[in-house]
């Protein structure tokens, strides 16, 4: 799948990340992603950048440290999991710009769980008002 597949991501703001990001799995047509989990993370970032959340400079320094502390746990450093640092990076900024905090974050993944558990293979997974529930 390429970021090709989300068009409300501008060409420029991708051309921006890879610049300033090194590491992005890229093909001849620009990021490359496994899951659409990946190319939504991705997306989210590209339209936070924009947004004047945060510059790429600090967004690359800080992915840097989310691999390197994956990397002290063991993280064999293959690529298979560089969206899981992004996802994990996406995370941080988040918290640390006062965007949401770390219980909403908190909420949202049990959330998530919740509605994935009972989610058939397959499905495109729906969160609910239930999923909230603690």
């Amino acid at each position: 799948m390429t970021i090709s597949a989300l068009p409300q991501t501008s060409a420029t703001s991708i051309a921006e990340a890879q610049r300033a990001v090194p590491g992005i799995p890229c093909a001849a047509e620009g990021p490359v992603f496994k899951e659409p989990w990946e190319a939504q993370a991705f997306a989210l970032a590209v339209t936070l950048q924009e947004k004047g959340l945060f510059t790429w400079n600090e967004w690359a320094s800080l992915l840097g440290e989310e691999i390197r502390k994956a990397q002290a746990a063991g993280d064999p450093d293959t690529g298979a999991t560089y969206y899981q640092h992004w996802l994990a990076t996406l995370e941080r900024l988040v918290a640390m710009k006062g965007v949401a905090g770390g219980e909403a974050l908190a909420r949202t993944k049990a959330a998530w769980a919740r509605a994935a558990e009972r989610t058939p293979h397959g499905t495109p997974i729906e969160l609910t008002a239930s999923d909230y529930a603690t």
